[in-house]
């Protein structure tokens, strides 16, 4: 006999508003169907009102973790539509916010994940030493979260001298301690018995589902967008993609913990290649028609932008497709087959951002008018 476990949308293991429902025989998950849209808070119609400028401010924060990211796919594809580049100075300054974020992100993660199976010791840990990489970022942009640190055209600040002694003594300790967690995660019976053989997600249900990031990277897909379409100044650094072929969560954990050292190694480079020169242009008030799409490696994988100009300060659209909306149908694959207790390590080992997804908005089909979701709609969707 089956049952459905509801899970969500308000439940401990998870840290944003979702519902699962689990079909379960016994134990055994069989099946899983889930329920997006507690979050919607219309940031894509936002767009439409803002000027392109302010766009960026919107950008900034559909994501809390990854905000820096989502603010160089904003304006990169912004610069596309202005015909514009931003200088060569200021590409390297947002290749090395981008990397000090996947640090801080990758760490976050792995917290998270010791404490989903109960490992509280070692998520205070990562999260004490996560603080280290939060203090740089303080340091060059003056926050820790949101950095508005990226502009139309370049970036709103520069490194200094007297900033890279602090950068290396930091990095120098980061490398040291994700070292010693990549250990403790191959290592430690606790997580072995919890995350070795969970959740798995072959090659090529990776591949069949578009699976992206370290999700996708862990069954063996070996695609990264900073090597394979390059972006800010990751053409001229060299980036070692990880991979791993079990799909399993200790797989995951293995291959953020990997790019945590790699993005060390290429935060390094970057400093130590990068030019002298300017750090922004000057941008046109008014864009001209046109549309532009541009990708980037966010932290949970492919992040993906596109506005469309009908000429003017504001954008006619603005289209945002995050890696998580991506990787959900993975959760699916991965929770079948395992036991209820299971559930919350697997779902975490995608590192979901159901904020960042849900940026819902309908387009009316008499005048092409794109506009929020009403509540409304929402429940007549879900009937």
């Amino acid at each position: 006999m089956s049952f459905v476990v509801p899970i969500g949308p308000q439940h401990p293991a998870l840290e944003e508003p979702e519902h699962f429902r689990v079909t379960v025989e016994g134990e055994e998950i069989v099946d899983v169907d889930f329920r997006l849209g507690y979050m919607h808070r219309g940031i894509e119609r936002a767009f439409q009102e803002k000027t392109f400028g302010r766009a960026l401010y919107l950008a900034e924060r559909i994501c809390g973790i990854c905000s820096g990211i989502h603010t160089i796919a904003c304006v990169e594809t912004i610069e596309q539509l202005a015909g514009i580049e931003a200088p060569r100075r200021a590409r390297y300054i947002r290749t090395i916010v981008a990397e000090l974020e996947r640090v801080h992100s990758h760490m976050l993660w792995a917290g998270i994940a010791a404490h989903e199976i109960g490992f509280m010791t070692l998520f205070h840990l990562l999260w004490r030493d996560r603080e280290h990489v939060m203090d740089v970022l303080e340091m060059l942009t003056g926050n820790r979260v949101n950095y508005a640190a990226n502009k139309i055209g370049g970036v709103r600040f520069d490194i200094k001298p007297k900033h890279l002694g602090k950068i290396s003594k930091v990095l120098d300790k980061l490398e040291k301690d994700t070292l010693h967690y990549a250990d403790v995660f191959t290592s430690d019976q606790t997580i072995l018995a919890r995350c070795e053989g969970e959740g798995i997600l072959s090659k090529k249900d990776a591949l069949k589902l578009t699976t992206v990031g370290p999700t996708a990277r862990a069954s063996g897909v070996d695609f990264d967008v900073r090597r394979d379409d390059p972006y800010s100044a990751y053409d001229e650094l060299d980036v070692d993609v990880k991979t791993a072929t079990e799909g399993d969560v200790l797989a995951n954990a293995k291959v953020r913990l990997l790019e945590t050292l790699e993005a060390i190694n290429i935060i390094r480079n970057a400093v130590d290649q990068m030019p002298e020169g300017e750090i922004s242009v000057k941008v046109p008030k008014e864009l001209p028609e046109g549309q532009a799409s541009n990708r980037v490696e966010a932290p949970r994988g492919e992040l993906f932008y596109h506005f469309k100009s009908e000429g003017g300060e504001k954008p006619a659209r603005g289209k945002v497709r995050t890696p998580t909306l991506a990787n959900i149908p993975a959760i699916i694959e991965k929770l079948k087959g395992e036991t209820v207790a299971e559930i919350p390590i697997v779902v975490a080992s995608i590192d979901p951002c159901f904020c960042c997804t849900e940026r819902v908005t309908v387009v009316d089909k008499d005048t092409g008018e794109s506009r929020i979701v009403t509540k409304k709609e929402m429940r007549e969707k879900r009937q």
